[in-house]
């Protein structure tokens, strides 16, 4: 009768399992840091281009906009990527058709981004575009596709402070329809309008005060 020979395999070394995961880690974050500045710079190019169209749907009549930074105390023409901006818009005749502002609040979920139409003559919003939400579907997420929420902002007045009211309750000129189960959402859009047109009012009424009374 022949013997039979069992061959044992070594089990791999606790430095060689821990070398291997190492490695598998590096790979892989090494691929996913790749993607994503081979991807940035569409992200980039997406957001902006995605802002620059809904400048022309908050500021109905726009032909062309300027980018104006905040820089001293004052509005200035600017071209600075990064730099913190307002756009003044200005129709075929060159005439001025007001400002789009964005800003963010913090909502339900994550941040809500907005840019709206401020026209300073008339001191109200004339137009309003979600840019970023990730508010619950269905009821978040009503800020953007109700569109008896976003009727609110197509003439609202910035003065006195805009005020959130019952939904189907709005009565006057600085308030806001809310959305019935999306409360949290719709506070963060008119908090983040207030906190915008105090933030950038005086320095728009300057502007207009130094470069615009004569065109």
């Amino acid at each position: 009768m022949s013997e039979q020979v069992q061959h044992v395999v070594p089990e791999p070394s606790t430095f060689r399992l821990i070398s291997t995961l190492s490695f598998a880690g590096f790979l892989s974050g090494l691929v996913l840091v790749s993607i994503y500045l081979f991807t940035l710079p569409v992200i980039v190019n997406n957001k902006a281009e995605a802002q620059r169209q809904a400048i022309f749907k908050v500021l109905p009549g726009t032909a062309s906009f300027q980018t104006l930074a905040l820089k001293g105390g004052q509005l200035v023409e600017t071209e600075a990527p990064g730099d913190e901006v307002i756009f003044l818009g200005r129709d075929e005749e060159n005439e001025v058709t007001g400002f789009a502002i964005s800003g963010g609040e913090a909502g339900f979920q994550d941040i809500v981004g907005v840019i709206f139409g401020y026209d300073p003559g008339r001191q109200a919003i004339i137009g309003y575009e979600v840019l970023q939400c990730k508010e619950t579907p269905g009821l978040g997420d009503k800020i953007f596709k109700n569109e008896a929420f976003v009727d609110n902002f197509r003439e609202l007045s910035v003065v006195p402070e805009i005020v959130l009211v019952k939904s189907g309750t709005r009565a006057a000129a600085n308030e806001v329809d809310g959305i019935t189960g999306a409360t949290i959402s719709a506070k963060a859009v008119v908090n983040l309008l207030n906190k915008s047109v105090a933030k950038w009012k005086p320095h728009i009424d300057q502007y207009i005060s130094e470069n615009l009374r004569e065109q």
